[in-house]
């Protein structure tokens, strides 16, 4: 990697993350007290809508957070943290110099931060045919199914709103950082309706950020045979849900896949596939 490479893409794994202008993040501001909640709510937040302002508190940066991907910044891209990123640089680069055939895909985006970082990459090596698939529901996650899969039993994300980002402000995250072309295809859907038939031919890279057993394990029956040998799988969830743990091992079980599983760092993990 030439310097010039080097510095662009640490550059682009700061601004992604925030770790820039971290000093002036902040996030909306809640009452921690019930009845100050709603008074706020019911008649002060209104009264700062109507004349275009919001409340506001400063967002306590910790650098170690961040790092390890542990916190939710109000202002960054991506919420996966430099250990991951870092992995997700290792990994591309792997098989870029490897030779490794095939597409990079995210399933479940946030943002887009990494995918705009795998465009980044793609972009800083002068790769000339590989597309970024970036497949979310942009809608937030799905409710449990729980009779399909009662592993998801009592699963919480479909509440979190703030999962739930809009493919126009995904599209505008890549704009930003001159990223987006027709090179990165959006796969806009669930994944149990969206995966089976994307137009995918080969992965180089296969990223599940997906929360959930459904929708972990909707990403391994749909791409995981177009994954290269040499290519890389990654989940990021594995360590944070355990639902999703299980779904990883279920499915290597079923497939009597032996290849070593590595810790990126609390909740992430990755193995490289080995030759059919």
């Amino acid at each position: 990697m030439d310097s010039g490479t080097e510095l662009y893409l640490e550059l682009l794994k700061r601004c992604l993350m925030n770790t820039i202008y971290s000093e002036y993040e902040v996030t909306p501001f809640v009452p921690t007290r019930p009845y100050k909640r709603y008074l706020f709510e019911r008649f002060l937040k209104p009264l700062f809508r109507r004349s275009g302002a919001s409340v506001v508190t400063r967002y306590s940066f910790d650098e170690e957070k961040r790092r390890n991907g542990t916190d939710w910044s109000p202002m960054a891209h991506t919420m996966i943290g430099r250990k991951r990123l870092d992995n997700l640089q290792y990994c591309i680069e792997q098989v870029l110099n490897n030779h490794v055939p095939g597409d990079l895909i995210e399933t479940g985006v946030w943002r887009g931060g990494a995918t705009i970082f795998m465009r980044g990459v793609l972009k800083a090596y002068g790769d000339p045919v590989r597309k970024v698939w970036v497949a979310d529901s942009f809608e937030g996650l799905p409710r449990p199914d729980e009779q399909n899969y009662p592993q998801d039993k009592g699963d919480q994300h479909h509440t979190h709103r703030e999962l739930a980002v809009s493919l126009e402000t995904v599209r505008k995250n890549f704009e930003k950082y001159g990223l987006l072309d027709d090179r990165v295809c959006f796969l806009k859907g669930w994944f149990r309706d969206t995966l089976p038939t994307a137009p995918i031919e080969k992965l180089a890279v296969l990223r599940l950020d997906g929360d959930m057993y459904e929708s972990t394990m909707d990403g391994l029956r749909s791409l995981y045979h177009k994954l290269s040998p040499g290519g890389f799988l990654i989940v990021d969830d594995y360590g944070a849900v355990p639902a999703c743990r299980q779904c990883v091992h279920d499915f290597r079980d079923e497939h009597g896949i032996k290849d070593r599983i590595v810790e990126i760092d609390w909740g992430g993990v990755f193995w490289q596939k080995s030759g059919d």
